[in-house]
């Protein structure tokens, strides 16, 4: 219950549940019109999305003053990788909802003369870059703990190794008989390449299994970054999957704030 408290006191939590049920809407109306549902539940289907999406768009309301204030905390970040995506992702979520807030304006008549089209896809221009950057950031991150994950398992296989049992008299003696050259062929260059793209698998798997805040984030941005390229055209999925991979996003979303602890810091 403290849980629960906790998730509905905060705004973001309450947008995010919007968010979920608005892409829940997409997928359900793309579902029912390829089953063959009446114009009129479709119809209603889509008008229930746009409150949803217009509701969102109120809640955002202030957050580009929220992504300037990040991007001032990570800019002070010891990793220059990670300052730069991170603080550039953060300055262009900022963009993102300043477009985001206009479009509000012109969907509620403030602004009725404004190119809504236009100020959508620069919304989604900016919102691409700044997951492109999340994306980028959550790579090296995976990059930096395989290879400390890599070292330690060297580490402990070498300490394993480096104490040879001395022979006793019971072993016999020791005959080491060379094996022909003959029979020393070097292995097939795919076979090399397939046993080093399966061991880097393994070792990404274990790395991601053990950081389940990296894993979430991941996937959260994986599953989103497929909506602005559906909406910018560079990469046209359709309707269904969009609202899939938003729905599992805000999903996503929702269990790093009632678990905060899978939230990936900085």
């Amino acid at each position: 219950m403290e849980s629960w408290v906790r998730f509905s006191a905060q705004s973001q939590a309450k947008e995010r549940v919007f968010r979920a049920a608005q892409y829940a809407c997409t997928l359900l109306g793309h579902t029912l019109q390829k089953g063959g549902a009446s114009a009129e539940l479709l119809s209603t289907i889509k008008q229930l999305e746009s409150h949803m999406s217009l509701t969102r768009k109120l809640m955002r309301l202030g957050n580009s003053a929220e992504a300037l204030e990040a991007a001032k905390r990570t800019m002070h970040l010891s990793d220059c990788v990670l300052r730069l995506c991170i603080t550039v992702a953060h300055l262009n979520k900022a963009m993102y909802f300043a477009c985001d807030n206009v479009l509000w304006a012109g969907k509620t008549g403030l602004l009725p003369d404004l190119d809504q089209n236009k100020w959508s896809q620069r919304s989604f221009r900016y919102y691409l870059f700044a997951l492109i950057l999340s994306l980028t950031r959550d790579a090296y991150e995976i990059h930096l703990l395989m290879e400390r994950e890599s070292r330690s398992s060297s580490a402990k296989s070498f300490s394993s190794s480096s104490s040879p049992r001395t022979p006793t008299p019971e072993d016999g003696e020791l005959h080491l008989t060379p094996s022909p050259s003959s029979d020393l062929s070097p292995p097939p260059l795919l076979s090399l390449l397939s046993a080093r793209l399966n061991m880097q698998l393994r070792l990404m798997l274990t790395v991601l299994r053990n950081n389940p805040p990296l894993l979430l984030d991941l996937l959260k941005n994986l599953c989103d970054v497929f909506i602005p390229l559906d909406r910018l055209g560079l990469y046209p999925t359709g309707p269904g999957f969009v609202g899939a991979c938003g729905l599992t996003s805000s999903i996503l979303s929702i269990l790093t704030i009632v678990h905060p602890w899978l939230k990936l810091k900085p």
